[in-house]
């Protein structure tokens, strides 16, 4: 009995943990599906109701947040990260109130249209459900609190994109920024037992699906990369300026507005999201997955501006402070760019060139290139293009750090720094 108790405490609380990301993973991606095909019949009584619809959610999601669910705001990332450094900030960022509101309130968002993804908020679901699991442990302790957190932050990335090698290497990379040897096995060990419980019920899947790689390294492509490093480079490292820098180039009324009265912003925020979106044609509501899907498998015909006004969209919907990611949204930001850069240029084929720029663009706005390279190289089933992935990705951070520091660390240190508010974004 004694025995038993031993092997629970020491395993059984884990791998239930794991389990249980999985399943709410894989349940959470379903209801986003779920809100946005809703958003999307919406679409088809009347292409003017998101002017309507739109701006009525986001200042029901701002007031919701802002009322019962402070801590969910944005994609979670920064959230985790400060709770990795300071571990006092666990018992406010990562409850299950905190939690259930993330879920519910991007659901809200995804229902109303906003260019949000649900990566990045899996990532601190994830996290928070593996806390939670603390209460499991007959004595708990700060080092095993971090364990799970880790664990649990990189389970839920896992599982969100089906890539397991790119969670372990995130919570190295972009969650700790350092790595200890006795964690790997906690990493893999939650990766592993959540990774199986999405594939038992989603089955094993591609995210993007398998596009048609580069197949022979030319020197021909060498200033085809570099010009991709550069574009997607520059784009990326604007957006964390932009971001970072709200009250530098936004106009003094609405950043008085963005700080007394968010919901009053965030009904704004939404009219300019629907008023995109219709300019669009409608392409740049949601993550932008079928966008960029279409781009890798050459059978979307977008038009070049899709990328601007995609990151346009993106960047209103982060400034309006609602609970959701920008994981999936910059991946179909940087295929837009590809597509622009292949109609430049007929070196490389169009679903090339649009994941050179996805992974280019991510790495950018992250500042985590090997975390950004694995993730597309495993959502394409790259691996004919490694050395190509790499070098953009790459590349491309380094253009970006000369614009804007690292964004989600920024971020983070806004929770830890005590003179100065938590952000009603992130």
């Amino acid at each position: 009995m004694r025995r038993s108790r031993r092997l629970w405490h020491n395993y059984g609380v884990f791998w239930l943990g794991a389990v249980l990301v999985g399943l709410v993973s894989v349940a959470y991606a379903k209801l986003v599906d779920f809100g946005f095909e809703l958003f999307q019949r919406l679409l088809s009584h009347g292409v003017w109701l998101p002017l309507i619809v739109t701006p009525l959610g986001a200042a029901l999601a701002i007031w919701l947040t802002q009322t019962f669910f402070r801590g969910a705001e944005g994609s979670g990332i920064p959230q985790v990260i400060a709770t990795l450094q300071d571990s006092r900030l666990s018992k406010s960022l990562l409850t299950l109130r905190i939690m259930s509101g993330k879920i519910a309130v991007s659901f809200l968002g995804i229902l109303c249209g906003f260019t949000i993804g649900r990566e990045g908020p899996t990532v601190q679901i994830g996290a928070s459900l593996m806390y939670a699991m603390r209460r499991g442990y007959r004595r708990s302790s700060a080092h095993i609190e971090r364990q799970l957190t880790l664990a649990g932050a990189a389970a839920g990335l896992a599982a969100a994109f089906n890539t397991p090698l790119a969670g372990v290497v995130f919570a190295i990379e972009e969650l700790s920024r350092s790595f200890v040897a006795r964690n790997s096995g906690t990493l893999i060990t939650a990766i592993i037992f959540s990774g199986i419980v999405a594939l038992g019920l989603q089955g094993n899947y591609l995210y993007f699906g398998q596009i048609r790689a580069i197949s022979d390294f030319h020197w021909t492509l060498v200033p085809v990369l570099i010009a991709a490093s550069v574009l997607t480079g520059v784009a990326g490292g604007a957006f964390g300026w932009l971001m970072l820098n709200v009250p530098r180039w936004m106009p003094a009324p609405l950043v008085n507005m963005r700080r007394a009265h968010p919901v009053r912003f965030a009904f704004v925020c939404g009219l300019a999201i629907a008023a995109i979106g219709i300019a669009s044609g409608g392409t740049t509501f949601g993550s932008g997955y079928a966008e960029a899907r279409g781009l890798l498998e050459s059978h979307a015909a977008l038009s070049l501006l899709y990328a601007v006004l995609k990151f346009a969209a993106l960047s209103v919907s982060y400034l309006s402070g609602i609970p959701g990611g920008i994981f999936a949204p910059s991946l179909a930001i940087g295929a837009g760019l590809g597509n622009v850069m292949a109609h430049i240029t007929s070196v490389v084929p169009l679903p090339a060139m649009a994941a050179l720029c996805m992974v280019g663009y991510l790495a950018a706005v992250t500042q985590s290139p090997i975390t950004s390279f694995v993730i597309v190289m495993e959502m394409i089933d790259g691996h004919q293009m490694v050395i190509p992935l790499m070098a953009v990705a790459l590349l491309a951070t380094q253009v970006s750090r000369t614009i804007a520091p690292s964004f989600y660390h920024t971020l983070a240190h806004r929770f830890l720094t005590p003179t100065v508010p938590a952000p009603r974004q992130a």
